[in-house]
């Protein structure tokens, strides 16, 4: 990796500049250059340097039997292996232009990151690997708190691009733009180096079955619904560590602690309570940072909110007919997730929290501060609001999440059907994308945190799914999953049903073989179970078995 080049663009005094050199009349960069690590610290010689572009240029020989793998923005992102003359899962042009324009795309990076739409080329964040058989290398960076790093692979041109998120950054001092590292081996070989070289501890958090009301009921979960599922799910011979109310409990998103009353008469600490009386963990959905349009908290404290440079609360998404983000720079706003947080965890008892939505909390830049660094600063202020319980993560860029959260989404919603991702963002619900990222996300689990590849689901009603695909999404999450959550009403499965949710609670762990697409379309697994070696074959958008 010693052999590479830069591109940088700046301006000083409102005067543009563009160079390949290290050092100018206007700044020096301190370079760090070996085979396996690259950093370069920016120095600027007096003059502020604003209206940074910065990439760098690695070459790298991609063979035809090359795989590809690029991480997705976030959880949800869609992210996969990828042969290197594919396609790919970058968005067609025609669908990416509306999300410029409209909070539909803003759970993405549509609005800072171009789509190349030519074969061959893709781009992530974070970390990436070109996969050959067995041998990998791996390519990621150290701290996203300079800025998301974003990896290119430029596979006809036999070149990997990195470039740096700087929008809005100005810069008076030293500044790094890069710092990566390129690792050779096995899979666990490269992912063992590159978590051990960033100092992140393994996850204390252990494997676990649980339930969430989500995937059922939505947000029309009530307090019958709850006791009811719960009583079954008590009944179950198995181990069930994690019983979790998600959205639906609160009268509006961002006001976390006014209970709808309908639904939830006794309040939500009545509900920790039985939970904890049936030998459980008792989670609780929240999205710490979002603040519904209607919500109180958004209408009493507009000045809590992220704005624009205009001065516009940003609009971070159009669910629950649309939603702003908390401020963690304004100190009330600090303050009052802190205190909702101390509620939840102390006053009412639940042990575990997800944590959804948290791409907002870096919505834009500001305070002088790149995406990437406000991601980083906002995981640290929710690991300290947290303290010792469990952090589910969702919906994150997922570095920022590193050694923060004990158990985090890799993949998109679940599906309640084996539908076509019909392209509305790369983060939209979608069975087949989410069972793509649970298998290829895989290099973080027990590493990073452990990794959610979502729930299971066996059930027969408010289902459009064969059994047969109900199956496969249940096997895949035994393989590469450690959280493994259903949401079903138990007391609804016939002896079969029944029998298969107890090999996935009481099973061990299969063995991975192997993973990796045949074709772009047949995923091919290879894995050791109690019967001996075993292999599984699908197409992943279709959900049937060869």
């Amino acid at each position: 990796m010693e052999k590479f080049k830069i591109s940088f663009q700046y301006s000083v005094n409102g005067v543009k500049y563009s160079s390949n050199f290290f050092e100018t009349d206007h700044y020096s960069m301190q370079t760090v250059a070996h085979k396996d690590h690259i950093k370069i610290v920016l120095k600027p010689k007096g003059a502020s340097l604003g209206k940074l572009k910065f990439k760098m240029t690695v070459p790298f020989n991609f063979d035809n039997n090359d795989r590809v793998f690029l991480n997705g923005y976030q959880s949800w992102t869609d992210c996969r292996e990828l042969f290197v003359d594919e396609k790919g899962v970058n968005m067609p042009v025609t669908r990416l232009l509306p999300l410029l324009f409209s909070p539909l795309g803003a759970s993405g990076d549509y609005t800072f990151k171009k789509y190349d739409q030519r074969k061959g080329v893709f781009h992530g964040y974070s970390y990436a690997y070109v996969r050959n058989g067995e041998a990998v290398n791996l390519f990621g960076s150290l701290s996203e708190r300079f800025g998301y790093t974003i990896i290119n692979t430029v596979c006809p041109e036999n070149k990997i691009v990195f470039e740096k998120e700087l929008e809005d950054i100005t810069v008076d001092g030293e500044y790094t733009l890069m710092d990566i590292v390129h690792f050779e081996g096995t899979m666990d070989e490269v992912f063992d180096k590159y978590f051990a070289v960033m100092q992140i501890a393994k996850p204390k958090a252990t494997r676990a079955n649980g339930y969430t009301t989500w995937y059922n009921y939505y947000s029309n979960v009530t307090e019958n619904i709850v006791m009811t599922d719960l009583e079954a799910l008590s009944r179950v011979d198995a181990r069930i560590d994690i019983f979790q109310i998600d959205d639906g409990f609160q009268t509006a998103v961002g006001d976390w602690l006014s209970i709808d009353g309908k639904k939830f008469p006794n309040g939500m600490k009545y509900i920790a309570d039985l939970i904890h009386k049936k030998g459980m963990k008792a989670g609780l959905w929240l999205a710490p940072f979002a603040a519904q349009y209607h919500s109180k908290v958004a209408k009493e404290h507009p000045d809590w909110l992220i704005k624009d440079k205009f001065g516009k609360p940003v609009k971070c998404g159009m669910n629950w007919g649309g939603f702003y983000a908390l401020d963690i720079h304004n100190t009330e706003a600090r303050e009052y997730i802190r205190h909702f947080f101390d509620v939840v965890l102390n006053d009412w008892g639940y042990d575990m929290v997800k944590l959804d939505f948290l791409y907002a909390a870096a919505i834009v830049p500001g305070y002088n501060k790149s995406r990437g660094q406000l991601m980083c600063e906002a995981m640290d202020f929710i690991r300290e609001c947290v303290g010792d319980k469990l952090i589910l993560g969702c919906g994150v860029p997922l570095a920022p999440a590193f050694g923060k959260v004990d158990y985090c989404r890799i993949g998109a919603d679940m599906g309640l059907d084996w539908r076509k991702n019909f392209g509305i963002h790369r983060e939209d619900v979608s069975t087949r994308g989410t069972l793509g990222n649970s298998v290829f996300r895989r290099g973080l689990d027990g590493r990073a945190f452990l990794n959610d590849p979502d729930v299971f689901l066996l059930r027969d009603n408010n289902m459009h799914m064969t059994l047969s695909q109900r199956k496969i999404i249940a096997l895949i999450n035994s393989i590469f999953g450690s959280l493994l959550f259903t949401s079903d009403n138990v007391d609804d499965y016939n002896s079969e049903k029944m029998q298969m949710l107890l090999k996935v609670f009481n099973g061990k762990r299969p063995d991975l073989i192997s993973a990796e697409f045949v074709t772009n379309d047949l995923l091919e697994i290879q894995y050791i179970d109690e019967d001996g070696k075993q292999r599984l074959c699908f197409n992943i958008k279709t959900g049937e078995i060869y």
